[in-house]
């Protein structure tokens, strides 16, 4: 059966216990260590004293003297008692050579024999024992009186074994007195140095913060969001997977500075802030990260808490959005134009001008027909086909001319699944509406874009497009090495500074005054999305003015596509109006 022994509940009190123990077992060790030390250096000490005063005795000429005498015991009894006041020992025993007792500290004992060994005094030696008398334990010592070589008597002086304990224990109890106040100051400096430790563990006990670790560590991991912590030098504390992966950074990154993590300068800026940022988008190598970041401090910086979430799905969605909302927008103005022509046909009907009202409806059905085939034929894939008949209508409502170049060419079927048609939406439209924006204005308000496939090592004046029959392996199939697909979209706006070549891809980098939703968002996304497929994106100075962005993703080894090669009738910025 086992006791219900007390135990301290919390870390601080164990480890104050454990102290308390250990100091008790030093002290108490070592003063027994010291008493019996002491004790033994008290009986040596002892003994030393004891063979003094026998041998000054023995060489003490009136001792030779009363030896001679008829009664030594009348001159030896005095002078015995007076040694034995003056050198503080407990008896001096002076006795014939038989051992028979002249002096003794009791007179009733004198007369009778000497109780301990005198062999070897009667044979002329002098040593030291410890014997129990009639005074009790002693340690004594016996010496011979000589008269020339013959013993004439004997002499014993010893000092009681309860004295020496008692002189002992007076050092003991010394000693202990030290040793206590040692043990209360060594309790008290422990007990506030672990009532320091308790308050930064919060009382919690040993199994408690190993249970929060537990918790803290499966919490670590198991969240997807990104948790990244840093010190007061800006050092990476600690860093969970979701935030490994959201980074993109790789291997022990623990103790390295956020300057050597290799983001994005922006992103590295917003971590090494000294204020709190709340909700702020940054663009990562592949994704788009919403960071917050908030300062521990107490009474001093002590680091920085930064939480990490990944919006790229819904910032491709949001970008999606906006261009649903600007279809709608273009077919709500389309319909308005539509109900103006029809009214215009109706009225031409009630004024009987029949043919001519067949005439306009007519022409206004050739024109749109005209648009979308124009625009179907160049670009197969119906999400691009669709965009860019939406960004049609778009830029036609805010007075630009937005044409496809002749040599578009883009099949249905081709792309490859790894390039994902939102990820195409966000590259071509972005373009789109930076274009469209630049345009808008001048003279003339023109935005080209291509879209086409060519094999890798060739130039534009020399592009290979990549259709449906080629694709089928028909003929005229050109074997080789891989391709990619280039989307150009090209402007009569005012252009790129070419000292700004690299920083219109930045994040919050914008020529056009802020909105409420800011600037700079669209180049940086499209950038991105380029990257995350190893394309490549460029912008240089357009034909006739204004700024032409490419952008140019690889879709693998071409296998048994085949090429049809055609001959661009002109730029970008030539073509039909679409």
């Amino acid at each position: 059966m086992r006791l219900p022994l007390p135990r301290p509940r919390s870390l601080a009190g164990q480890l104050f216990a454990m102290q308390a123990v250990l100091i008790a077992v030093v002290v108490v060790g070592y003063a027994l260590f010291s008493y019996i030390s002491d004790r033994g250096q008290a009986q040596a000490a002892a003994g030393r004293q004891a063979r003094a005063v026998a041998l000054a005795i023995a060489d003490s000429p009136s001792v030779a003297e009363a030896v001679r005498t008829p009664d030594p015991s009348a001159l030896l009894q005095p002078y015995a008692v007076r040694v034995m006041q003056d050198t503080d020992v407990d008896f001096v025993t002076i006795m014939n050579p038989r051992g028979i007792r002249w002096t003794h500290p009791d007179p009733k004992q004198i007369g009778h024999p000497f109780q301990g060994h005198i062999d070897r005094a009667q044979r002329g030696g002098t040593f030291t024992e410890t014997y129990t008398g009639t005074l009790g334990p002693s340690v004594r010592a016996v010496t011979p009186i000589k008269d020339g070589e013959r013993v004439v008597g004997l002499v014993s002086a010893g000092i009681k074994v309860e004295e020496i304990s008692k002189r002992a224990r007076e050092q003991l109890a010394a000693l202990t007195g030290v040793a206590a106040g040692a043990l209360l100051l060594g309790a008290v400096g422990t007990y506030v140095i672990n009532a320091r430790l308790r308050r930064h563990t919060h009382g919690m006990n040993a199994d408690e913060l190993s249970r929060m670790h537990d918790y803290h560590q499966a919490a670590l991991h198991a969240v997807r969001e990104g948790l990244l912590m840093l010190d007061g030098q800006y050092r990476v504390a600690l860093i969970n997977d979701g935030g490994r992966e959201l980074l993109g950074v790789t291997g022990d990154v623990v103790g390295a500075s956020v300057a050597e993590l290799g983001l994005p300068s922006q992103l590295t800026g917003a971590l090494l802030a000294s204020e709190p940022r709340v909700d702020e988008v940054h663009l990562a190598a592949e994704r788009v990260l919403v960071v917050n970041t908030s300062p521990v401090s107490g009474g001093e910086r002590r680091g920085t808490v930064v939480t990490l979430r990944d919006v790229t799905e819904l910032q491709s969605l949001t970008g999606e959005l906006n261009s649903e909302r600007g279809f709608s927008q273009a077919l709500r103005s389309q319909a308005h134009e539509a109900a103006n022509r029809l009214h215009t046909v109706v009225s031409l009907i009630e004024l009987g001008r029949a043919e001519e009202a067949v005439d306009f409806a007519t022409a206004e059905l050739e024109l749109a027909q005209a648009l979308t085939d124009q625009v179907v034929a160049a670009v197969g894939e119906p999400v691009l086909a669709a965009l860019l008949l939406g960004k049609t209508a778009q830029a036609n409502e805010r007075g630009v001319e937005l044409v496809v170049s002749q040599e578009s060419r883009l099949d249905d079927g081709l792309l490859p699944p790894s390039l994902p048609a939102r990820d195409l939406v966000t590259i071509l439209g972005n373009l789109v509406d930076n274009a469209v924006d630049a345009a808008q204005g001048a003279v003339p308000s023109r935005v080209a874009v291509a879209a086409y496939t060519e094999r890798v090592g060739t130039g534009t004046a020399g592009a290979e497009t990549l259709g449906a029959q080629g694709a089928a392996g028909g003929p005229g199939t050109a074997k080789g090495g891989g391709s990619e697909l280039v989307l150009r979209v090209s402007d009569t706006g005012a252009g790129v500074d070419p000292a700004h070549a690299d920083l219109v891809f930045e994040r919050g980098y914008s020529t056009k005054p802020a909105d409420e939703g800011g600037r700079g968002l669209g180049l940086a996304l499209v950038r991105q999305a380029v990257r995350r497929h190893g394309g490549t994106l460029s912008v240089t100075d357009a034909e006739g003015g204004g700024a032409r962005f490419e952008a140019r993703l690889p879709l693998g080894s071409a296998g048994d596509d085949t090429a049809t090669p055609t001959t661009p009738t002109g730029g970008p910025e030539d073509g039909g109006a679409a």
